[in-house]
């Protein structure tokens, strides 16, 4: 009886099993040619019931939630208020001297900065996505396989169980495969095991169940064939890999700040706060010690106290310069 130790406390893997039983059993239970590989109907047949090999794609947030996201921001929260502020002051000014009121030009000043804002943060993140999406579509990775005999080369995303890979050095292996050869076969797995130095990997089963990194007669998805030969019988595909296993683990962790990230949001909001209190102060000493006319001298004063909020934030100048620039267009 085997003793207890730490095989026995890590978590079950998909190949577990797989590096431990004989290549021809395998080879008999996944219904494939050691030496031809599958046809290419049954490829086919595979590839529509088990679908493609590829990983779960996050969903793409749509155009308009993009859009609403560069409207999430304390400083156009505060730009929002000085043009609420605006145009409620040229409201009841427009009620109280009729014709007189004219256009709410500094509400539209600082309204259409934001809107312009909003669209070059959204043009260019769309330019950024769509640069990502061409360098992927560039790059997309393919496979050697046997096809009735014939070595193929076909995208990595159409591999199926059973399908025999062919291994050669620079080859990124396309989905999980127990090794039917080897000829100084030797891989990097950094991306999945984060081991720097190349794995010699041998086809001979193993005699018990070892860790992820020590299983020498499989390969793995992500991985790259850094000097040698082989070929291997594919076993997994798609988010059944190792590869998929890791995947799954990200999209169930929920996400969560860095220090550095709560580091430096602590003293952003103890700023933010005590922008808006200076500014509050600075507001009410101003109008408690001024000759306030009306309304318009009422709306200079909010518009000068959400300027300094404003130039609290070290990004904010653009946005300061149209509410000072809102504040001369009223005065003219």
């Amino acid at each position: 009886m085997p003793a207890k130790g730490p095989v026995e406390a890590r978590q079950p893997s998909p190949s577990d099993n797989l590096s431990l039983i004989d290549i021809v059993d395998l080879a008999l239970a996944l219904g494939t040619d050691r030496e031809r590989g599958l046809g290419a109907e049954e490829a086919a047949d595979r590839l529509r019931v088990y679908g493609p090999n590829e990983l779960r794609a996050v969903a793409a947030l749509p155009a308009w939630r993009r859009a609403l996201a560069q409207l999430q921001d304390p400083l156009v929260y505060l730009l929002g208020a000085a043009a609420a502020v605006a145009l409620a002051a040229w409201w009841f000014e427009g009620r109280g001297h009729e014709g007189a009121a004219g256009w709410p030009l500094d509400a539209i000043v600082i309204t259409a900065v934001v809107v312009l804002n909003a669209v070059l943060g959204w043009m260019q993140e769309n330019k950024a996505a769509q640069a990502v999406a061409a360098l992927a579509k560039m790059t997309t990775a393919t496979s050697s396989v046997l096809r009735d005999g014939a070595v193929a080369r076909v995208p990595s995303t159409e591999l199926v169980k059973g399908d025999l890979l062919v291994l050669a050095e620079g080859d990124a292996v396309g989905a999980d495969a127990r090794l039917v050869q080897a000829a100084a076969l030797k891989l990097l797995e950094a991306p999945l095991t984060g081991e720097s130095e190349v794995v010699l990997k041998d086809a001979a089963p193993l005699p018990a169940p070892a860790a992820l990194g020590e299983r020498l007669n499989m390969v793995f998805k992500g991985t790259a064939v850094a000097q040698g030969s082989g070929r291997a019988v594919v076993t997994a595909t798609g988010m059944q890999t190792e590869m998929g296993g890791i995947a799954t683990l990200l999209d169930s962790t929920p996400d969560a700040l860095t220090p550095l990230q709560v580091e430096i949001a602590y003293p952003g909001k103890v700023l933010g706060i005590a922008a808006l209190v200076i500014a509050a102060v600075v507001v009410a000493t101003i109008l408690l010690i001024s000759d306030i006319q009306g309304v318009g001298d009422v709306v200079t004063v909010l518009l000068l106290g959400v300027s300094l909020a404003v130039a609290a934030v070290p990004e904010g100048l653009p946005a300061i310069l149209s509410v000072v620039l809102a504040m001369g267009v009223r005065r003219a």
